[in-house]
């Protein structure tokens, strides 16, 4: 049975309900009733019959990020799903020790539902990175139009951007600018639920939940067996520099990226690993993508640690590119964290530093 007032607010063409809560009676939404209060307040209950409960059930929210209720999404899903505003998104970039900043990030709404997350780590100048920047979110439009799948969307938009930039660097006539290439770590969350991951390169994606860290990504690189052996199947050979970090052709520290376009002979692809799951705001903190000046001097959980620690996404991005740097990066180091409704319910001991990072970080980015 319907609800007369969620069918009126929905012809009102209300998205999203601020300070109420909701009720079920046999497993369907029935009504919208109460006031928000503080943690603890009688809440909504998902189970059969009406029950009420904290919102400690799904996450501790309105304690710490005021958003409204995304209305259509929960009745959909049938249980509240507060909504990702984009202005609480965290972001930082910093230069490090190189002479420009060949990162880049984006942070955008593609639809009312639809939200747009990336990072692009650029190499051999930032031609790649830039045009990933400004094209990346128009080639995920076109392909939606064909396609609902989140995860074919990706894949679509990864090789459809890669062969237009490939069009746009040869205007140049440059050989030169055909060895630009880039990084790319794409999230893409749908009615606050729905959470998909495309990546090419080592930046990387990771999920906070529970207080531990859960990798959404893999890093593309010549260590793995599989891309090891795609690449020299593909004609291509793998090196090892003087502190152990395997190249490709001796030249490319990934096996699959956006852009150079020297070495797609040699079995660099730009088809992306892709990744679905469903956001548990019960328990998931927040959504991290980091670029390789982070990820190579911080581990996973060391970044949900830390992040744990700050009052804000803006503060826990600044922190972890400030803690890159401290550790020893020579790159730029970037990232982007997203909260979700369980932001800040855990805390965590502080990191200790550690001075043998700044050795192993001597030949990354040599």
């Amino acid at each position: 049975m319907s609800s007369p007032v969620l069918l009126n607010l929905l012809r009102c063409g209300r998205s999203s309900i601020t300070r109420q809560t909701f009720l079920t009676v046999g497993g369907a939404l029935l009504g919208v009733v109460g006031v928000r209060r503080a943690s603890g307040s009688a809440r909504f209950d998902s189970s059969a019959g009406v029950r009420p409960v904290t919102w400690d059930s799904f996450g501790i929210w309105d304690n710490k990020i005021e958003e409204p209720i995304l209305l259509p999404s929960s009745i959909r899903y049938g249980r509240p799903i507060p909504q990702v505003g984009l202005s609480r998104v965290g972001s930082a970039s910093v230069l490090g020790l190189r002479k420009q900043n060949e990162d880049r990030l984006r942070v955008a709404r593609i639809h009312d539902n639809l939200q747009y997350f990336a990072v692009f780590d650029g190499h051999g100048g930032p031609h790649a990175a830039d045009y990933c920047y400004t094209f990346m979110e128009k080639f995920i439009r076109d392909a939606l139009e064909d396609e609902d799948d989140l995860e074919k969307v990706l894949k679509k938009a990864f090789l459809d951007v890669d062969k237009a930039l490939h069009t746009h660097l040869s205007y140049f006539n440059n050989a030169f600018f055909l060895t630009a290439g880039t990084t790319a770590t794409v999230a893409m969350l749908r009615d606050g639920v729905e959470l998909v991951v495309g990546s090419v390169g080592d930046s990387r994606a990771l999920l906070c939940r529970k207080g531990r860290a859960n990798k959404l990504s893999r890093d593309h690189t010549p260590d793995l067996k599989e891309e090891r052996l795609r690449v020299q199947r593909l004609g291509g050979f793998v090196t090892w520099n003087s502190a152990g970090v395997a190249h490709v052709n001796g030249r490319l520290a990934m096996t699959r990226s956006i852009g150079d376009f020297h070495l797609k002979s040699s079995g660099v692809i730009a088809e992306p690993d892709t990744q679905r799951l469903t956001v548990q705001h019960a328990t998931d903190s927040f959504l991290a993508l980091t670029t390789d000046g982070i990820n190579f001097l911080l581990s996973d959980q060391e970044i949900c640690d830390v992040i744990n620690q700050c009052q804000d996404p803006t503060e826990a991005a600044n922190i972890i590119a400030q803690q890159a740097l401290q550790y020893g990066s020579e790159d730029n180091a970037t990232i982007i964290v997203v909260p979700f409704a369980s932001w800040g319910k855990r805390q965590c001991s502080p990191a200790v530093y550690s001075m043998s990072r700044n050795f192993a970080s001597s030949g990354r980015w040599a």
